[in-house]
């Protein structure tokens, strides 16, 4: 459904879902993190259970991106990735309706010295992140050591959306819809720091064909094409949830050195590549459930 769709009034009954929805992230936002992981848990594997469609493309792209597991250790990850991205939830809850100072006890942060050289120099900058299930939680906890903007998609509810959308102001300060370049170049030109993740498939138009876990996959063109606008450093952003489940860490990494190199494909394959490292850490938090190889090189078939 369009945004058109909708009615103009957000007391339509069309809305009363979603409402339902905000205020049970609301709650959910503020469980005791014992319930709220095991909330995350029984989500994530409610999904597993019954929505075969989304576990399809799950199965797929974790064959596909790890052949060397067997059977039993395929299955392992799918179910694995099902509860970390249902946790992940309830961490976007968390994210979005709380103020993230009360995590800061569970946060370690790495690398700190190579944005803080960018802050110091006066710069703005284009941070590379990953779709992990940690990605707005991730997003709360950095904004305890340094403030960033951030480029996302619109959502096609209009409440949600403006739900959405405050909560990542607050957390981001300036959430840019990712259709507005100009907005992205000029934040970065006055001296922001911007978040974008540029690990989704938006189609031919918008990509080039680069390696990503040993497969053709149609990659964003536009990471090298903003740095190349601003002159801004890229800076490459981990984080993830650690294995006690209680506890996160986020990392920055180097710049990427002499980049863009004005090889569209090799640079798609240099983000790629940070990608792939990043997710090879802790495979079961990625975003498996959207069909990240869903655009072919031409005259190749279909995988989901």
């Amino acid at each position: 459904m369009s945004r058109k769709d909708y009615p103009s009034s957000f007391a339509h009954p069309r809305f009363w879902p979603t409402w339902l929805a905000i205020g049970a992230m609301y709650v959910a936002a503020w469980l005791p993190w014992r319930l709220k992981l095991w909330t995350g848990k029984g989500l994530g594997l409610l999904v597993w259970r019954l929505v075969p469609r989304r576990r399809h493309i799950v199965e797929t792209n974790l064959r596909l991106c790890f052949p060397e597991l067997d059977d039993e250790q395929h299955r392992r990850l799918v179910r694995e990735t099902f509860i970390a991205n249902g946790i992940g939830v309830l961490e976007t809850a968390t994210g979005w309706c709380r103020d993230p100072e009360h995590l800061r006890h569970r946060v370690t942060f790495k690398g700190q010295e190579h944005m803080a050289r960018v802050r110091a120099e006066g710069r703005g900058a284009l941070i590379i992140g990953v779709h992990f299930s940690t990605l707005d939680l991730g997003g709360a906890l950095h904004s305890l050591f340094f403030p960033a903007d951030a480029v996302y998609r619109p959502h096609n509810n209009p409440l949600f959306e403006r739900f959405m959308t405050r909560a990542r102001n607050r957390i981001f300060g300036t959430a840019i819809d990712r259709r507005d370049l100009r907005g992205v170049v000029r934040r970065i030109k006055a001296g922001h720091a911007v978040w974008y993740s540029p690990d989704q498939d938006f189609g031919r138009h918008a990509s080039v064909f680069a390696p990503f876990f040993g497969i053709e996959t149609a990659s964003i063109k536009l990471t090298a094409k903003i740095a190349r606008m601003t002159g801004a450093p890229v800076m490459p952003l981990m984080f993830h949830r650690n294995p006690d489940d209680r506890t996160y860490t986020l990392e920055y990494l180097p710049p990427l050195e002499d980049f863009p190199s004005g090889d569209e494909v090799a640079d798609a394959a240099r983000v790629n590549a940070f990608i792939e490292g990043a997710i090879r850490k802790h495979p079961e938090q990625y975003l498996w459930l959207h069909r990240r190889f869903k655009t072919r090189p031409e005259g190749e078939p279909g995988f989901y």
